[in-house]
């Protein structure tokens, strides 16, 4: 007892291969899973094996004698690192793996600050803050320094801590992040500057960091500290990076400085999946990574396990459009199917019918609803879908986020056209007056209180009479509500369901969602502006707010996807957003609105890096189909008023091959005959598409 004793602990060795290299892979990933070390840039085509391609290299190293704690695997979520952890364990018989640095950049991180922190003036253990405490602390501070009773707009605590966090991800100055993204806020510059440097330093006073931070400090870290870099350098020889394309410029830094000694660097991804630029994604990253590496070897992966061949073909077509890029092209090795369908459509009505019918039939022909999905730009093109299924009972979830009707802005504006068509609707009220920046919970119910304790509290509030109860900071915002209300209540307005929805975007609610969200503000507008069409082809807001009611009903019964006689445990089909879809795959697909100005989105269209951008949009929507591909667009469009709107068809299929080299059939739609006049039946009210099956080509 009480004696020194001491442990040697063995470097790792070779050790006999177990795995058949040559059985497990296909050439091309042989190549990149037996590359030297070095730089190395794998370009991984759709469905072309990448996760596995990454996990063999793993293998690979370790087998040939790299101690597991030397290497380093970032990814993108933790759950992805350990799988692959799992997987390389089993393959390789090696226990200790688990020594392995893996997981998301903010993982790691966090890991690296634990044990460096005090280079960076930190004496005691961090506290990471989340997004909702970062949004609360955020509030204090706009507080505490007075900018929040500014008679101007001011911006959300939420909105400020996602600009801060552009401007950090993206390496920019906030003033920067502010031109490009929120101009309208820049006579707010210096208060919103104080605020975030009162925020900034609130978390130091409290040594309290964000996710933000995160990746902050460990860039301060290698670049301020040579020790610390050379030590982490050292320990981790071999550094591996999934997803290389969705990386920002942050990231993008970290990982540069972190291989900067040996450069012993393996990064996957595909430039031509690259579509989160919206969220600060830097193209360069991947595209400038061989300018970056000098030597470096580029391996692509090209033969595709996913798709069919005529599939492919499209994909191919469409993306080699694509000036700035690494060129590929994809090989199927599954056998031929149906060649993709192009549909145009009357109306977005009637692209709605023909979706809901051909995923009847598909489930007809032992196609499992969870198998298709419907993918679409953006969240308000599904919304004539989501009404034609929930109105067919077939069971559907949103992907893109909560359905249409229950979104939390769409939710905002119906709240208006409630009050108006109901003033005794408190829920409504409630809600309504809550939107203005000042007025919380009590004094909405101060309101309420006072407002029904006279005899009309619509007139109440239009003549200004409550205007006393109002909270002396919103009194400007809610003059606007007051002169919105009398608008939607003139003698008329309620004839014109369409223009009333529209009035509310424009009558104020437009500079809420810019003041409370960055990256979803557009979106929002555009979802408001659908239904702003959607509800013109109404003659009375009754009529609307009602069947808009009932659809909500339809939906309650089965919780996602309306119908009364779907168990919880069917499959659902499966609707979507082409950003949420990317990573997964189904049987069947249909890609919706395929118009100018919808996908691509017009305001995509003023600079040729942002089109292209919306090109690997609808490559990786084509590339999530195994088996069917429909694409499909309305050639009229409704606008305010019950206008019409002629759509030209998307430059994406316009500009394919056509004649005989076409990678897809165009499908006509036909009007289901008559029923004839013997035995007397209920005709339908309107005709539905039908449409065959595509051939195989």
């Amino acid at each position: 007892m009480g004696q020194a004793r001491t442990y040697v602990l063995k470097t790792a060795r070779p050790v006999a291969s177990r795995i058949d290299y040559a059985a497990e892979l296909n050439p091309e990933q042989r190549a990149v899973v037996e590359a030297p070390p070095g730089p190395a840039l794998v370009i991984a085509g759709a469905g072309s094996g990448k996760t596995r391609t990454l996990t063999y290299r793993v293998a690979r190293m370790i087998e040939a004698g790299a101690p597991p704690e030397s290497i380093l695997l970032l990814t993108f979520t933790n759950r992805a690192a350990r799988d692959m952890l799992a997987r390389v364990a089993a393959l390789t018989g090696v226990g200790d793996v688990r020594r392995m640095q893996g997981g998301t950049f903010h993982h790691v991180a966090f890991a690296l600050l634990r044990e460096f922190g005090s280079s960076l003036g930190f004496t005691g253990p961090l506290s990471l803050l989340d997004r909702a405490d970062a949004v609360e602390l955020m509030d204090a501070c706009i507080a505490e320094q007075g900018v929040a009773r500014t008679a101007r707009r001011f911006p959300r605590a939420g909105l400020l801590v996602e600009l801060v966090s552009a401007a950090i991800n993206r390496q920019k100055p906030l003033l920067d992040v502010l031109v490009a993204q929120r101009p309208q806020l820049l006579p707010l510059e210096d208060d919103i500057l104080r605020a975030v440097q009162r925020f900034v330093s609130r978390k130091a006073e409290q040594g309290l960091v964000d996710f933000d931070d995160l990746l902050l400090l460990w860039k301060r870290l290698l670049t301020d500290h040579p020790h610390v870099r050379g030590r982490l350098q050292q320990r981790f020889g071999a550094i591996l990076v999934d997803e290389y394309q969705d990386t920002n410029r942050l990231q993008g830094d970290l990982i540069d400085l972190m291989a900067g000694a040996h450069q012993n660097l393996t990064v996957v991804g595909d430039d031509a999946q690259s579509i989160y630029g919206f969220r600060g994604a830097d193209f360069t990253n991947i595209i400038d990574f061989p300018a970056r590496y000098p030597g470096a070897q580029v391996f692509k992966l090209t033969r595709n396990y996913r798709s069919t061949p005529q599939i492919l073909a499209l994909a191919n077509a469409s993306i080699a459009c694509n000036r700035r890029q690494f060129s590929k092209e994809l090989t199927a090795e599954r056998g031929p199917g149906p060649a993709p369908a192009v549909v145009a459509l009357r109306d977005v009505y009637q692209q709605a019918e023909l979706v809901a019918q051909r995923v009847l039939e598909l489930r007809e022909e032992g196609v499992p609803l969870g198998e298709m999905a419907v993918l679409y730009r953006a969240h308000a093109h599904a919304l004539e879908v989501q009404l034609e299924l929930s109105r067919r009972g077939i069971p559907f979830v949103v992907r893109s986020g909560v359905r249409f009707m229950e979104s939390a802005h769409i939710k905002d504006v119906l709240a208006h056209l409630r009050f108006v068509h109901n003033p005794h609707d408190e829920l409504a009220f409630k809600r309504m007056v809550k939107r203005v920046p000042g007025i919380g919970g009590a004094a909405a119910e101060r309101l309420w209180r006072e407002g029904t304790a006279r005899s009309d509290l619509l007139s109440a509030l239009t003549d200004g009479a409550l205007d006393g109860h109002v909270p002396p900071k919103a009194r400007a915002a809610f003059a606007a509500l007051r002169a919105l209300l009398a608008q939607l209540s003139a003698p008329g307005a309620s004839a014109s369901p369409g223009s009333a929805v529209q009035a509310v975007l424009d009558g104020g609610y437009r500079a809420a969602l810019d003041a409370a969200y960055l990256d979803s503000s557009e979106s929002r507008a555009a979802d408001i502006a659908q239904l702003a069409a959607y509800a013109a082809q109404y003659d009375t807001l009754e009529a609307f707010l009602s069947d808009v009611a009932m659809l909500g009903e339809l939906a309650a019964e089965t919780g996602d996807g309306g119908g009364a006689s779907s168990p919880k445990d069917e499959p659902k089909l499966v609707l979507s957003s082409v950003h949420q879809a990317k990573g997964l795959e189904w049987r069947a697909v249909f890609v919706l609105w395929l118009a100018d100005g919808r996908f691509p989105m017009a305001a995509a269209l003023r600079e040729l890096e942002q089109e292209e951008e919306e090109r690997r949009l609808f490559y990786v929507a084509c590339t999530r189909a195994r088996d069917e591909l429909t694409l499909s667009y309305p050639l009229v469009a409704s606008a305010r008023e019950r206008e019409r709107v002629l759509l030209r068809v998307s430059r994406f299929i316009e500009e394919l091959p056509g004649g005989e080299d076409a990678p897809y059939d165009r499908v006509q739609i036909q009007a289901e005959p008559a029923a004839p006049p013997e035995p007397p039946k209920p005709t339908s009210p309107a005709s539905k598409p039908s449409m065959s099956a595509p051939k195989p080509r």
